[in-house]
């Protein structure tokens, strides 16, 4: 029902409609709207300061699980930084020292890779610093595993040389001995056979009926076969590489030819009785560097260490030679 305002009219005894004027509802009805506006700006300032919006709660979630990510990936570079310095001590005191490499020099493998300006845009961020921090963590852990796999690249280089070495080196007899009885006469100061007087022997002489197997002691190449009537009679030389050589001597027949690999173990010839000899023997050598060394140095690699002791005993004992 529409509502209507009177006033009293004293001059008249009576009541009067009052007509609002058009100008005077139009203030009203803004300045009812300005008091709304006023009143709302007040109330959502009010709201935002001291209280969070939705959206404001979702992002401020995020932003703490991004700086406990920050947190844990930190402490995750931490752990890993520890493993690196271990596989690098390692590397620099065991497996470096074990194939006789130089350890690597620290400031090769903790060089960084730039500087901070390289991630300056994330400066303007709230976690910016520590983002950096991380970046750069990880950059120089690359380095240092990058450093670490070349190392383990040589490595692998060198213990395949290593190995190539060790099964180079004559480290067998060369005829199968394992009851020690077959060694005649070892390396040193001998009575010659034939002269019956003292002189060099340069290696050990083994006494065994003329056919049994002669083995190379190593791998290597074959570089000299040849029979001469005094002498070594029928012999093998065979280069080892690494400074070796080893001579076998007295031969009766050749199963390899110069210039043929053999590997340590394989079958090269057979015990005979040429050249200046008194009986079926092997006369064997071992050549290091151009020089005769005593081959019972040698024989570690399929003799006990008892055994190994006793062919020592017996190989340095002053008898005659059979060359």
């Amino acid at each position: 029902m529409k509502k209507f305002k009177y006033r009293f009219d004293p001059h008249n005894l009576q009541f009067v409609h009052v007509k609002t004027s058009t100008w005077i509802l139009i203030l009203r009805v803004f300045g009812f709207l300005s008091a709304s506006v006023v009143a709302g700006f007040l109330f959502l300032t009010l709201a935002y300061s001291f209280m969070d919006s939705p959206k404001e709660k979702l992002l401020r979630r995020e932003i703490d699980n991004y700086k406990l990510q920050l947190e844990l990936l930190d402490a995750k570079s931490a752990k890993i930084q520890q493993v690196m310095k271990s596989l690098e001590e390692r590397d620099d005191k065991i497996y470096r020292e074990i194939f006789g490499a130089s350890p690597i020099s620290p400031d090769v493998r903790k060089v960084g890779i730039g500087g901070s300006d390289r991630y300056r845009s994330l400066r303007n961020y709230e976690n910016g610093e520590a983002m950096i921090k991380l970046h750069e963590t990880y950059d120089q852990l690359y380095r240092r595993l990058y450093v670490q796999s070349k190392s383990y690249d040589e490595l692998i280089k060198l213990a395949k040389a290593k190995n190539d070495m060790l099964m180079s080196i004559p480290a067998i007899q060369p005829v199968a001995n394992k009851d020690l009885k077959r060694v005649a006469s070892g390396y040193g100061s001998r009575i010659d056979p034939i002269y019956r007087t003292r002189k060099f022997h340069a290696g050990m002489d083994f006494t065994a009926p003329v056919g049994t197997p002669v083995t190379a002691t190593g791998d290597g190449v074959v570089q000299v076969v040849e029979s001469k009537q005094w002498g070594y009679g029928k012999s093998i030389v065979i280069n080892h590489g690494y400074g070796y050589k080893t001579r076998y001597a007295h031969l009766s027949k050749f199963k390899v030819r110069a210039g043929q690999k053999v590997s340590r173990g394989e079958v090269i010839g057979f015990v005979g009785n040429t050249g200046k000899s008194t009986g079926p023997h092997l006369h064997y050598e071992v050549i290091k560097n151009k020089s005769t060394v005593n081959p019972a140095n040698y024989y570690y690699n399929d003799l006990t260490p008892e055994q190994y002791e006793a062919i020592l005993k017996l190989s340095n004992t002053h008898n005659q030679s059979f060359d």
